[in-house]
């Protein structure tokens, strides 16, 4: 089968065979990337159809995060505390290098304390302080960074990512588990507090595709492996009807064993011929006396 497929017009058909499952590959992960944006703008969508909400009413404090909860909109009304306000280093906004302002906020239904990021400053600046009395915070309800990859000591005042457990052992009672990107204060920071930047929220990711599109992704990787099984299926078919008109390798014919048989016979003849000194006659017929026609032997 491999010389049937080796012949000029199948290498041929196989080489548009393989353009076409290479175009039918890239339109399938075309379709998985559709599928996975296509998921994102979904999420995307429902969070903007989501009103803001009171945060207890998303997030009740001690409760964990789920997918369901980032990126929500959310409000919280108490005060900051403001000693225990830090900032969260190697943080950037655009092309400038600085830290996020993070200051845990005492809410007022509840008093758990909730982390709001009130906004970035520069390298080298000192964290504005925050603003007194009672403000209402709304902002976008984020997970937690959790510990870094690599802990290099800081400062007092000074951390490397949101870490809502190292903020219980300074904060102690009890905590949301997420924290806000606050996108406005009521009442508007005045002064020294005003003096940040407002940090937009990260693009909310979603782990999901679509699966409509996902399924399209799939049809066209089985198109492309249906192209290969036709190609394969026509090279054998092709193969099995050479054998079956004799394209195959012959085996021995009836002549020829009958041409190898007679030729050991005259073999062994002559040997014994030559071994006794007598020319035995191949045929017993041969042996036989002629009797002349009309007479009798005597």
């Amino acid at each position: 089968m491999i010389r049937t497929a080796l012949r000029p017009k199948w290498l041929a058909l196989l080489g548009l065979v393989l353009v076409v499952v290479v175009g039918f590959g890239w339109l399938g992960l075309w379709q998985l990337d559709v599928a996975q944006h296509a998921k994102q703008q979904e999420v995307l969508d429902q969070i903007e159809r989501t009103p803001e909400a009171p945060v207890d009413e998303v997030l009740p404090p001690q409760t964990s995060i789920t997918g369901h909860h980032v990126g929500r909109s959310v409000r919280a009304t108490g005060r900051y505390d403001a000693a225990h306000q830090v900032l969260v280093v190697d943080r950037r906004l655009g092309d400038r290098l600085g830290a996020w302002v993070l200051t845990p906020l005492v809410v007022d239904s509840t008093g758990a304390r909730l982390a709001v990021v009130r906004g970035f400053v520069d390298a080298g600046v000192p964290a504005p302080p925050a603003p007194s009395g009672t403000v209402t915070v709304h902002g976008s309800l984020q997970p937690q960074e959790g510990p870094p990859e690599k802990f290099v000591p800081q400062e007092p005042g000074r951390v490397q990512t949101v870490d809502l457990a190292s903020g219980v052992n300074r904060w102690g009672g009890d905590i949301y588990n997420a924290f806000v990107f606050a996108s406005s204060e009521e009442p508007p920071a005045t002064g020294a507090s005003a003096k940040v930047a407002p940090v937009p929220p990260p693009a909310v990711r979603s782990e999901g595709v679509n699966w409509r599109n996902a399924a399209y992704a799939v049809q066209w990787w089985i198109f492309a492996g249906f192209v290969v099984y036709i190609w394969w299926r026509a090279v054998r078919d092709e193969h099995e009807i050479r054998l079956a008109a004799g394209g195959g390798t012959p085996g021995p014919s009836a002549a020829d064993s009958s041409a190898s048989t007679d030729g050991a016979g005259g073999h062994v003849g002559s040997t014994v011929a030559g071994a006794t000194g007598v020319d035995h006659p191949a045929n017993s017929s041969d042996t036989t006396p002629s009797t002349p026609a009309g007479g009798s032997s005597r």
